[in-house]
């Protein structure tokens, strides 16, 4: 297939695990553009399996964790059908699909690094008869980097502004945040949580997926001191490169946080909301401050009341969704996978070493071929 015609399919599931971004993408002189997109959802059980393992609540023994693999990747087998079916895409037009997976646990410190995302890549390249490349953080690991972030290399090529530091805003079930500066320097890191924590504490207490525009938090104030305990954590003084996610930041960490603290489910869920904007603010005052605006994407563009507040504490900076430049927030990342996969098959670096911490550029992910007739 001549790569300049073909199409890429990216396929993530976040740390919040609310639903399977796909995005249907071309390439034109080797800039990505979305031609389609849509979230797929999750059956709830599955979804609720997945974050009970992501937080370190059930443990697998082998049987279960090879069912989980295999299930999870016929899930993200029926999102990139979705999208194919949806978008009236052949299948003979997509030149590979990259499948980030479900991150069920990330540790890339200690004497043994790793990081393993699950969704058994065969199963979507049998299913859609699509090459599919998968695996893409384990490379980077092994070569002494977090793993994580891996989008700050697409978000210099689409959203720098030569000679002004700039900032990129994640907001997913982690915060994170990629530093373009004026001097085409960039660097990234995970910031603590976003949210992960808002959506699973809204959860336990209202039954609901996620804090519909902040109304949850709106609803409490924040409490100074649960504020303070919360960024005592050890994490927020790290130096980058660093990484996390829900096995660091999850229910149990909040709830020894709480300890005999009696405060309405609305405070907390205020005090988190402000966790997560405070922890934002901080490590762009203390890595980008001379940044002149912030472009944020992620699920946390939708929560009004979070923007609200990152609004005011990031002034005079000018706050924008990626969307202000043409690039959809909530499929950016989903994008950034089907980039990934294209670099994969033409032989070229994904990751960036001065954001990742990584030894040198690498290679990323592993190829899993369509099936092939029998000759």
């Amino acid at each position: 297939m001549d790569d300049a015609s073909a199409l890429y399919i990216g396929l993530i599931s976040g740390t919040s695990a609310d639903g399977i971004d796909a995005a249907l993408v071309q390439f034109e002189q080797n800039v990505p553009a979305l031609v389609h997109a849509l979230t797929h959802p999750w059956p709830d059980a599955l979804r609720a399996q997945i974050l009970r393992v992501a937080q370190g609540e059930t443990k697998l023994d082998l049987y279960a964790y090879g069912r989980l693999d295999v299930a999870i990747g016929h899930v993200f087998a029926d999102a990139a059908h979705a999208l194919l079916k949806q978008s009236d895409t052949s299948p003979a037009l997509v030149r590979a699909i990259g499948s980030h997976g479900q991150t069920i646990r990330h540790r890339p410190s200690g004497e043994y690094p790793f990081t393993l995302q699950i969704g058994d890549a065969s199963v979507i390249a049998e299913r859609n008869n699509i090459d599919v490349v998968a695996d893409f953080r384990r490379a980077d690991v092994a070569a002494g980097g977090q793993g994580a972030p891996l989008l700050p290399a697409l978000h210099a090529m689409l959203l720098a502004h030569p000679g002004h530091t700039r900032v990129v805003l994640n907001l997913g079930g982690i915060a994170n945040i990629t530093v373009l500066s004026a001097s085409g320097n960039v660097l990234g890191f995970d910031t603590g949580p976003a949210n992960g924590l808002l959506d699973a504490w809204c959860l336990r207490h209202r039954g609901e997926a996620f804090d519909r525009d902040g109304a949850f938090a709106a609803s409490g104030r924040v409490d100074e001191a649960l504020l303070a305990t919360l960024l005592n954590d050890p994490y927020f003084a790290l130096p980058p490169p660093k990484s996390t996610g829900r096995e660091h930041f999850h229910l149990a960490w909040l709830d020894a946080q709480l300890g005999s603290m009696t405060l309405s489910p609305a405070d907390v869920q205020a005090t988190l909301l402000e966790l997560t904007a405070r922890s934002v603010t901080n490590a762009i005052a203390q890595r980008a401050n001379d940044a002149t605006d912030v472009l944020i994407c992620g699920g946390g563009v939708h929560n009004g009341v979070l923007m609200q507040r990152l609004r005011a504490l990031l002034q005079p900076r000018m706050l924008h969704s990626t969307a202000d430049y043409g690039v959809d927030p909530d499929y950016l990342e989903a994008t950034a996978f089907a980039w990934l996969a294209r670099q994969r098959l033409l032989g070229l670096p994904g990751n960036l070493p001065a954001v990742t911490g990584a030894s040198g550029p690498r290679v990323l992910g592993a190829i899993y071929p369509a099936p092939q007739p029998l000759r």
